[in-house]
């Protein structure tokens, strides 16, 4: 189950995430990305085509910061393991909201290939002054 502050943070808001994985050249790669959550996972949407994607297929461990966008030094941690991933019209949909809710309006850059959302169930979380 994902910390019901952590989810709050994540879910609402216009607050970022960095999303943390490791490439199979073993190098780390930090992105910043719109983010939301559910019960129990912290969730992102990205493209298949993406170096991110790539990699979680490969390692399915990911660190994601979730910081509050009114104050930066409250925030929170969560890491833990891609356990779904979801495509076609949902996908499409989910990025369609979470640009509403972080721009305002449906998500308006070309799509590559194919949108994806991913959901990652905790193994670790902490929060910093939330």
């Amino acid at each position: 189950m994902l910390d019901p502050t952590i989810k709050n943070l994540a879910a609402t808001g216009k607050n970022f995430g960095m999303v943390c994985v490791q490439l199979p050249n073993g190098q780390i790669a930090s992105h910043v990305m719109w983010v939301d959550a559910d019960d129990d996972h912290i969730i992102f949407n990205t493209e298949v085509h993406r170096a991110k994607f790539k990699a979680i297929e490969v390692d399915p461990n990911v660190t994601i910061s979730v910081w509050d966008a009114d104050n930066p030094y409250a925030y929170a941690e969560v890491r833990g393991r891609v356990v779904e991933t979801i495509r076609g019209d949902q996908a499409r949909a989910h990025i369609d909201a979470l640009s509403q809710r972080y721009v305002g309006t449906e998500y308006r850059n070309a799509i590559q290939s194919e949108r994806v959302i991913v959901k990652v169930a905790p193994d670790r979380q902490r929060v910093n002054n939330l």
